[in-house]
């Protein structure tokens, strides 16, 4: 099949909303919700609702047919995304993140969700709660239990990092149903805010990203109706936890496009820097005929947009219902190396300027380190690379 990696003009229309609102809504309040942590920035909440009407016309248009006069090849939903973040995350990262009723639960209820599920939490707000204290990458480790009684689920344990954890309205909390049976045993539960028991416990302080709130919630007896379970309640030990690891390989292309974008700014930055100084960048000439800044910069390009076809390619195969696993995570390590050694790169060659608050570089560059941490560290990445590469299980390759 032949590729073709112009992008779908009926995207056209949502990349340049999204730039406008990076540009008009995110980049000016940038830097005061950076400093004033843990403040919810109210400018978001009309932007939310232009967000969802955005996604609702979206969804209705995807369902409308193929994008391509191929019709086994459709551009739908995680390439839209994709784009959508790449844009947002040119603006803020965190900003992005704080958007009402776009948190990473979002992501996992339309990952696994059964259609009458869609429709129930299909205007919710959710935050997703995976990360615990006795572990961080490693999600099969998850000790948080959730025990059937009659009609309900019960839910006891403690998360950590949940991003959208004290505004989101709900959360997608990952439990085990039976801590005998392993990874099969991992669910993901649809957990009302408001439900007696949950509890958010602290906020986090954070490098980066501080617009958002990050938050630790407690679950102490958390009843939740058994039909909250998304997909499948079997545990089916041969499948394992896929199911909720489907969640990952759409988000983590969501996470790489952030990385992007943040990339971008980053880049655009420092062309305006170097240029400023007098050094032209010269595409025909070698590199080691120019300027230190210039070489370096093109190699920087370079990186960049190694990890966007990657990003690209990853959202694509989700699109197409191909597995993409492998794909996705070699995006998620590709882009989140390369957004940290662009933004710091940025703030080296750019000196003062780019250390000082004056510019926004230095802000990214803090920014950037959670997009190679979050929904799985730079090594866990490289590890599940291997294994997909090696055809190795997690038993055989650790």
């Amino acid at each position: 099949m032949a590729i073709n990696l112009e992008l779908p003009k009926k995207f056209d229309s949502a990349v340049e909303q999204a730039h406008l609102a990076a540009e008009h809504i995110f980049r000016p309040i940038s830097r005061t919700y950076d400093r004033a942590e843990h403040e919810y920035p109210k400018e978001l909440d009309d932007l939310g609702k232009l967000v969802r009407a955005a996604r609702d016309k979206a969804r209705a248009a995807d369902k409308g047919g193929s994008s391509s006069t191929d019709s086994d090849v459709v551009n739908g939903p995680n390439m839209r995304a994709v784009l959508n973040g790449v844009e947002m995350g040119w603006g803020d990262v965190a900003l992005m993140l704080s958007i009402p009723n776009q948190g990473l639960g979002n992501a996992a209820i339309a990952a696994v969700a059964t259609p009458e599920q869609l429709e129930r939490f299909g205007e919710v707000w959710a935050s997703m709660a995976i990360t615990e204290p006795s572990f961080g990458s490693d999600s099969a480790a998850v000790s948080t239990t959730a025990t059937r009684d009659g009609d309900d689920y019960v839910i006891n344990g403690e998360k950590i990092f949940v991003t959208a954890g004290s505004r989101a309205d709900h959360v997608v909390v990952w439990a085990t149903v039976d801590k005998t049976a392993g990874r099969a045993a991992i669910k993901s539960f649809v957990v009302p805010m408001t439900t007696a028991g949950v509890t958010v416990v602290r906020l986090e302080h954070k490098l980066g990203i501080r617009a958002s709130d990050t938050a630790v919630i407690r679950f102490e007896n958390a009843r939740v109706p058994a039909d909250n379970l998304l997909g499948s309640p079997e545990v089916d030990t041969k499948k394992a936890f896929a199911g909720v690891m489907q969640t990952f390989d759409n988000t983590r292309p969501v996470v790489a496009a952030m990385a992007v974008g943040v990339g971008r700014a980053a880049l655009e930055e420092l062309r305006q820097i170097i240029e400023a100084a007098g050094h032209e960048i010269d595409y025909d000439a070698p590199a080691a005929g120019q300027h230190a800044a210039v070489a370096e910069f093109i190699r920087l390009e370079s990186e960049w947009e190694a990890s966007w076809l990657h990003t690209l390619r990853a959202a694509w195969m989700a699109d197409n219902a191909e597995p993409n696993s492998l794909q996705a995570s070699m995006s998620k390590a590709k882009a989140g190396r390369m957004v940290t050694e662009v933004t710091n790169k940025a703030v080296e060659i750019g000196a003062t300027a780019a250390f000082s608050e004056t510019m926004l570089l230095e802000k990214w560059a803090r920014d950037a380190k959670i997009l190679d941490i979050f929904e799985g560290t730079q090594q866990i990445q490289q590890l599940i690379i291997a294994r997909r590469v090696l055809g190795k299980s997690s038993t055989d390759l650790k």
